[in-house]
């Protein structure tokens, strides 16, 4: 792990081309190759971006969003398939780090999934998020936990989540614990209002402080024309407004370049990975300021299957697939855990 470098990173805050997968992609791809212009090392994007958020199911009740919720499964996308190889090439041609939200298509089901592409073009990371918040679960499934990962790359080890997924301390946690150096945060954006950019300030700046990290977060934008594609009725326009902070956060928990709350831009910073060391020398949670002797966070990381397949009767015994994960220490996750160890009912 390098404690001594600095990195360019780019949050781009950015409008969706509403219902069009291949317009939205070829916007994630010119914004790529802007940021590179720049000088970027890392490029985040907002959740779901590809094709576009469903702000469709913030306005509508369940009842009436049966057509456009059919069609964002047509403009899903599939994981691989041409949206993955168009960012992965831009990611190999320009050696930057991208992460990318899309609305993923798996079969009968849609997911919020986090794409992570390494500079080298390669899919490094691709989680779901693990609990859809409020009206989204009418349209998404859940994740698991496979994709509480921190990933080793050009850039330092990356984790992300994904918007109220931070109201998560557990989860959180869980990359903290596994030393992420960036976090990559993502936020519709164009929702609530300034209380919810309020929010998003708070809540990305808590974890840089407590991670001791850098935050990258990036949140969509909508025009007032593309509100009225969404709902034509007033009242309901005014809660597709707002809620806009797309900012980069260092790990003294401050801004290193202005947040950008209206319109499309991008935040660019470099991070001096010389402030983690900085931070943590005084408060390091998952450190010299744990405690794990008192409090431990057990992680289930295997991937849900919904079929296991069971040897027939005389046939040689098949290794299975199913991986069984320890409890991971607070302090190190290699640490050794007592055979009747059992999590406390809060942290389990």
């Amino acid at each position: 792990m390098e404690f001594s470098r600095i990195v360019r990173a780019a949050a781009v805050q950015i409008s969706p081309v509403l219902f069009s997968r291949e317009g939205t992609t070829e916007k994630v791809l010119s914004a790529i190759a802007q940021a590179a212009q720049a000088g970027a090392q890392l490029v985040v994007f907002p959740e779901t971006f590809v094709p576009y958020y469903p702000y469709f199911s913030f306005v509508q009740p369940p009842v009436l969003m049966g057509k456009e919720h059919m069609r964002l499964y047509e403009e899903a996308v599939v994981v691989p398939g041409p949206v993955t190889e168009a960012v992965s090439q831009a990611a190999r041609s320009h050696e930057v780090v991208v992460l990318l939200g899309v609305n993923e298509r798996d079969q009968g089901s849609l997911y919020n999934t986090q794409l992570l592409f390494d500079s080298n073009g390669s899919l490094v990371l691709k989680r779901r998020k693990i609990t859809p918040t409020y009206h989204e679960r009418m349209v998404w499934g859940q994740g698991d936990g496979s994709g509480l990962q921190v990933v080793d790359t050009a850039v330092g080890r990356v984790g992300a989540l994904a918007c109220w997924e931070h109201y998560n301390p557990l989860a959180r946690y869980a990359l903290m614990a596994q030393h992420e150096q960036i976090h990559c945060a993502q936020f519709p954006g164009s929702m609530v209002g300034q209380i919810f950019a309020d929010q998003i300030e708070v809540t990305i700046r808590h974890h840089a402080l407590e991670s001791g990290c850098f935050v990258v977060n990036a949140t969509a934008w909508l025009s007032p024309e593309q509100v009225q594609q969404i709902t034509p009725d007033e009242r309901l326009q005014k809660v597709l407004a707002g809620g806009c902070n797309t900012a980069i956060i260092g790990p003294e928990g401050n801004h290193l370049c202005p947040p950008i709350t209206d319109g499309e831009g991008m935040a660019i910073a470099d991070l001096d990975f010389s402030l983690i060391t900085k931070r943590k020398r005084m408060m390091d949670s998952v450190g010299h300021y744990a405690r794990p002797d008192l409090l431990q966070l057990q992680v289930v990381q295997q991937p849900w299957e919904v079929m296991q397949h069971q040897p027939v009767a005389g046939a040689p015994a098949q290794p299975t697939s199913r991986m069984v994960v320890p409890p991971m220490s607070m302090a190190d996750s290699s640490m050794s855990v007592p055979s009747d160890w059992s999590a406390p009912s809060s942290l389990s």
